[in-house]
């Protein structure tokens, strides 16, 4: 498999400069087990050679088996050993991470901040339950994200329909269920349409218990 994982191990030997162009996912070998979609892995990273956030976006690899998956994973640095202003994007094949691509621009994103401590567990069970179709949305799921921050770390799960309550509602319970979150967990939600307004991610979002 054509990948970048090993470039991941060690964060500071990211090449910022190397070729991130899309490849999809290569087709299950004999004995794998296919995943219901084909997911890509995107790395991003503030840095003062990145002006804007599509310039800081690196592809890193597509998968879709669940051997592909772990042989990925296995290989890159979980984010509680992170440093900095960091992301890794999880999305099915073709979504890009960015709020103005066509599967995402009607939807928005459940959000969760996570003390220092916590981010690898929590999107370990975020990442398993998405791959493994625990939410039982069909195609509502785009993505998940991790974002690495100084003072706190921050989950956040990207659906198609914004104004789809119920299935927005059935995603906020699964996720509490897979984080095992306490039933009081303050939850935020942020519609896309809303950050292409206000250029945020994680500000003035709108809180529920």
């Amino acid at each position: 498999m054509n990948n970048k994982f090993e470039a991941l191990k060690i964060e500071d030997d990211i090449d910022e400069d190397q070729d991130d162009t899309f490849r999809p996912a290569p087709t299950p070998g004999p004995g794998e087990h296919p995943l219901q979609f084909n997911y890509s892995i995107w790395f991003s990273r503030r840095s003062p050679k990145n002006t804007t956030y599509d310039q800081s976006l690196k592809f890193v690899a597509s998968f879709a088996s669940v051997e592909q998956f772990w042989s990925a994973y296995s290989h890159m640095t979980h984010p509680g050993d992170m440093m900095g202003h960091s992301d890794y994007h999880l999305f099915k094949e073709g979504i890009r991470p960015m709020w103005e691509d066509d599967a995402n621009k009607m939807g928005g994103k459940w959000i969760i901040r996570l003390k220092k401590g916590l981010a690898s567990r929590c999107w370990e069970n975020l990442i398993l339950a998405m791959l493994g179709e625990q939410f039982m949305v069909g195609e509502e799921i785009c993505g998940a994200v991790v974002s690495v921050r100084f003072q706190d770390d921050i989950l956040a799960l990207w659906n198609r329909t914004a104004s789809d309550q119920a299935t927005t509602t059935r995603i906020r319970d699964t996720l509490k269920r897979v984080l095992h979150l306490p039933a009081n967990t303050v939850m935020e939600y942020k519609t896309h349409t809303d950050s292409l307004k206000d250029n945020t991610s994680f500000w003035n979002t709108d809180k529920f218990i």
